[in-house]
């Protein structure tokens, strides 16, 4: 079987592992006959060229690296399908049209629900107590083709996107070297979805981890927050704002782009005439008290910073930034 890997993350790297250890032939030649990944960029301050896991994963097996996906029939690159994982571009439909069994993608949801870029943080956000995993053909739209396979997977209560985005890549892995020789034999039938229950959720920026000071300190404080708190990444939604709410959003923004609000110190930055701060939030949970015997019908859930970091500064646990900021305020 020869395969054409598209991906880009480091969390993708079990699947080309697994590929190229379940299918070589009997001469040992490594399945994995090119891949496709995003273009190195330059980071840090002296702007050096930052090569993707993927990229530098095919140089050490000596597999020919492309960064655009039409290079592939300019090069005339033989190989029977195509996988897709993570990869952060659109295929052009010519190129999907030259795999002899088309390309597989690994969407993490029961599609079509959560189609798009962040359907893990997505989950965790909206408080699902499972996320599913398609297995799918792609076409020329958006997470649209017909169904391979899909399995479940439980969101467990101390799950981040980066603890459940690499559980998830690791049984893909398993589930997907199983099924593929069926696959390509003609064994499975394809689904279509019901692409009227489809729901979409975007490509998260830093911003978007951005959690408005008076929503962080309504909950903090105990109090109900006087709206609804759009997520601008999952389209047409909203939560209500509380310490199980707040709680989740920051795990799922875990490790990346990692939530964050604004706090006045009195000190230099300043934004939008005032004198503010970045304050990434690192962790936190929800402290339950028992019903008192004044109020024995209500049992109190309480949202607990635990560690967060101050811009230009190291990680500190939510009481060392209490002490050495003790007059600091929330930005509202």
């Amino acid at each position: 079987m020869r395969i054409v890997f598209f991906g880009t993350p480091d969390y993708v790297i079990p699947i080309l592992e697994r590929l190229n250890k379940n299918f070589r032939d009997k001469n040992e030649k490594q399945p994995i006959t090119a891949v496709v990944t995003q273009k190195p960029k330059p980071v840090g301050r002296k702007q050096l060229l930052e090569y993707s896991p993927v990229d530098k994963w095919a140089h050490k097996k000596n597999v020919p690296i492309f960064f655009d996906s039409i290079e592939l029939i300019k090069q005339n690159v033989q190989a029977d399908i195509g996988i897709l994982a993570a990869y952060g571009e659109i295929i052009p439909e010519k190129v999907i049209k030259s795999f002899l069994h088309g390309i597989i993608n690994i969407h993490f949801s029961l599609l079509p629900e959560l189609r798009g870029a962040s359907p893990v943080e997505s989950a965790i956000v909206s408080g699902r107590k499972e996320i599913g995993v398609t297995i799918f053909k792609i076409d020329d739209k958006l997470d649209h083709g017909p169904i391979v396979s899909q399995f479940k997977e439980e969101i467990r209560e101390e799950d981040t996107t980066e603890t459940l985005r690499k559980r998830l890549f690791e049984k893909s892995a398993e589930i997907l070297t199983t099924l593929l020789p069926a696959y390509i034999s003609g064994k499975i039938t394809l689904r279509e979805q019901d692409h009227k229950k489809a729901s979409y959720t975007r490509e998260i920026k830093k911003n978007d981890a951005f959690i408005p000071p008076v929503v962080l300190q309504s909950v903090l404080d105990g109090k109900k927050s006087a709206k609804d708190w759009v997520i601008s990444f999952i389209k047409n939604y909203s939560l209500v704002p509380s310490a199980y709410s707040l709680e989740r959003f920051i795990r799922a923004m875990q490790p990346w782009p990692v939530s964050w609000t604004y706090v006045q110190l009195g000190e230099r930055l300043k934004v939008k005439g005032k004198r503010l701060k970045r304050l990434k939030i690192l962790k936190a949970h929800v402290e339950i008290s028992p019903p008192t015997t004044h109020d024995s019908q209500n049992t109190k859930h309480k949202l607990v910073l635990d560690e967060v970091q101050l811009e230009g500064k190291n990680p500190v646990t939510w009481r060392q930034f209490n002490q050495g900021y003790p007059n600091f305020s929330f930005d509202n």
